[in-house]
């Protein structure tokens, strides 16, 4: 990849929030360090249940405050009613976030075989039509205070929201038949989604594939493909068992045979960014990481993948 090239490529982050306040100035560092690479923007998960939703909403404006980059906010509607969804989203409003991701959730760790758990929202279609109605029922305009003119205020339009979905290159764990998956895209993008991000896939086909059927059916919104950088065997199988995508056997037995830590890293960041290379050849428009709340992983895989981030520019 040319330089040229490279500087031209978005990317964005995903984190989450601590569960514990003493986890706050770790993750505040790894901000500061994710935001100085340029990206796109920080994408921060919010809790099953709620349940680190409030962390979620102090890491979100600690984004929007002390960075120059724009926070993107998660939102499920698992178990929420539509009162407790509507005051959720107006509190983002409110708080100055206007870029969020509908995800309808997985069903909490204790529900048991059949047992309801949705709510009052469907599908993740239907948290993005609610937060396109939360956001046209706010005034359409914003006022600020003119410094140095007392009483006088300024006028200016308000921000509209972006609303990312999910999209599943292998297929949903939960999806009846091959193709649902694409349909529920469609559905999502008729709702009002602005893009989607790609729940992550360990080989490029899984995503060009995808997005190929995807734009023959008639999604027309940009699709991000999502990339971890897996380090350790334990993670590896966590993802898949989470995520039901078939395991990579390439990468699977490369990090079991690694002995140290150090190795089994430098074998995550190479094929991560392997995988980021071989989907931007292929058409994608941006990459997304999920970061896995480390900030040297990523960055390692940008620099691999020949991904040129906005410190490099400073330093150059």
């Amino acid at each position: 990849m040319s330089s040229e090239t490279a500087a031209a490529v978005p990317f964005s982050f995903e984190i989450y929030p601590p569960r514990t306040d003493a986890g706050m100035p770790a993750l505040h560092e790894t901000i500061r360090m994710l935001a100085a690479a340029g990206p796109e923007f920080i994408s921060v998960t919010f809790g099953a249940g709620g349940s680190t939703g409030g962390r979620s909403l102090e890491v979100l404006t600690h984004i929007l405050r002390q960075t120059d980059v724009p926070p993107l906010a998660h939102l499920t509607c698992v178990g929420s009613s539509y009162e407790e969804a509507t005051t959720l989203i107006r509190e983002f409003l409110d708080a100055g976030i206007t870029r969020f991701l509908a995800l309808r959730g997985d069903p909490p760790a204790d529900a048991a075989e059949g047992e309801e758990y949705v709510g009052d929202l469907a599908s993740a279609a239907e948290l993005v039509q609610l937060i396109d109605r939360v956001q046209a029922e706010r005034a359409p305009y914003t006022e600020a205070p003119v410094p140095g003119v007392p009483g006088a205020a300024r006028v200016a339009p308000r921000a509209r929201v972006e609303i990312a979905v999910a999209a599943f290159p292998n297929g949903h764990p939960r999806s009846r038949h091959r193709l649902e998956h694409i349909d529920a895209l469609l559905a999502k993008q008729a709702a009002g989604a602005t893009f989607a991000i790609s729940q992550l896939f360990f080989h490029a086909h899984d995503y060009l594939g995808f997005v190929e059927l995807a734009r023959a059916a008639g999604v027309t919104i940009p699709i991000l493909p999502g990339i971890m950088p897996i380090t350790s065997p334990s993670r590896l199988r966590r993802v898949v068992e989470l995520t039901g995508e078939p395991l990579p056997s390439d990468l699977a037995v490369a990090l079991d045979v690694e002995p140290t830590a150090e190795g089994r890293r430098e074998i995550g960041v190479r094929h991560a960014a392997a995988l980021a290379r071989d989907v931007l050849a292929g058409g994608a428009g941006g990459i997304h990481l999920y970061a896995f709340n480390n900030h040297d992983n990523v960055l390692a895989v940008l620099r691999e993948a020949g991904v040129r981030t906005r410190t490099e520019e400073i330093s150059a």
